[in-house]
């Protein structure tokens, strides 16, 4: 394998999260975006069931650690300095966390450090940070994941407002979408619990008015790629679009009128996303409406990032 480049040094770090599992593997060189070696990412819904059960199910951490078995050779193989492994939402909220975390370290040889949503917010903000346009000072991210969503206000010289919810595509999925397609009473429900949480989240945040919104995360890139049609994933095109508000009208249309079969093939939808995405779009449309945004700018980077960065900072300061 390659050596990091003159300067950098390389990290890697995953995101066991409650929908997906990522790798990023980078170099990371002061001032700059980690710039990518290798990275991987695997719909394995760790989180199924969670909401209803508050367990980690026998099959799906069977799946995640294969998946960590499989990454620790990969990560083994790339020279890196240091490593950090976290999970977010489904792991918080198991009763049986204590049982996954000794299988992973024992079976697939990670620590893994379970973040809460406000820390999970923090270095979601590091990595958009990382790969935002020069002229963008001033943000509201949105983070929306399988079990939570995040709001992070950060403007300038002021400490970034965290606020994170107990909404995510699998739970709201499991919770209230039980028909497929969704019928209507279902999405009414839904767009109702997203819109009062959503504006519990900004009533302390003042001026978020001012501040450009950005979104990250799969709900976003998908579709970001949707809107563009792209055949496969390509992060330069997704990397900073900015994805309207009507063209997200259009798509949760599009997802909500389809089973998730027929969703299946359509331009631009990662596959095993399916059954979450439609879920994904009435989050997104509902928050944008109760926040009054027209539009979304997509940042490709996210909490994979925000690990690797937080991971040097601290190596650097001990």
């Amino acid at each position: 394998m390659t050596e990091p480049r003159p300067h950098a040094r390389r990290f890697a770090g995953i995101d066991i999260g409650t929908l997906t599992c990522r790798l990023l593997i980078a170099d990371l060189t002061p001032g700059q975006p980690p710039q990518e070696v290798r990275s991987d990412r695997r719909i394995l819904r760790l989180g199924e069931g969670v909401d209803r059960t508050k367990r980690l199910s026998p099959a799906a951490m069977d799946r995640v650690i294969h998946c960590l078995q499989k990454w620790q050779n990969v990560v083994n193989s790339h020279h890196v300095e240091a490593s950090s492994v976290v999970a977010t939402s489904a792991v918080r909220d198991a009763a049986n966390r204590d049982e996954f975390l000794v299988r992973v370290k024992r079976e697939a040889g990670f620590d893994v450090d379970v973040i809460s949503g406000e820390e999970e917010a923090r270095r979601t903000l590091l990595g958009i940070r990382s790969g935002l346009p020069a002229e963008v000072t001033e943000i509201l991210a949105l983070d929306i994941g399988g079990g939570s969503t995040e709001f992070i206000l950060d403007l300038q010289g002021q400490k970034p407002i965290i606020h994170s919810l107990d909404i995510g595509v699998v739970r709201l999925c499991e919770r209230l979408l039980h028909h497929d397609p969704p019928i209507d009473d279902e999405v009414r429900q839904a767009r109702e619990w997203v819109a009062r949480e959503t504006k519990a989240a900004v009533a302390g945040m003042g001026t978020y008015h001012q501040a450009t919104f950005v979104g990250t995360a799969g709900t976003i890139t998908s579709l970001a790629a949707m809107a563009q049609k792209l055949p496969t994933y390509e992060s330069a095109r997704i990397h900073n679009y900015r994805l309207k508000l009507e063209t997200i009208r259009e798509l949760e249309q599009t997802l909500l009128s389809r089973t998730k079969v027929e969703r299946v093939g359509l331009p631009g939808l990662e596959k095993n996303r399916e059954e979450v995405i439609a879920a994904g779009a009435i989050i997104i449309r509902t928050v944008m409406e109760t926040l009054g945004q027209e539009q979304c700018l997509v940042s490709d980077l996210g909490l994979r990032e925000g690990v690797l960065i937080n991971l040097a900072a601290r190596i650097t300061i001990q």
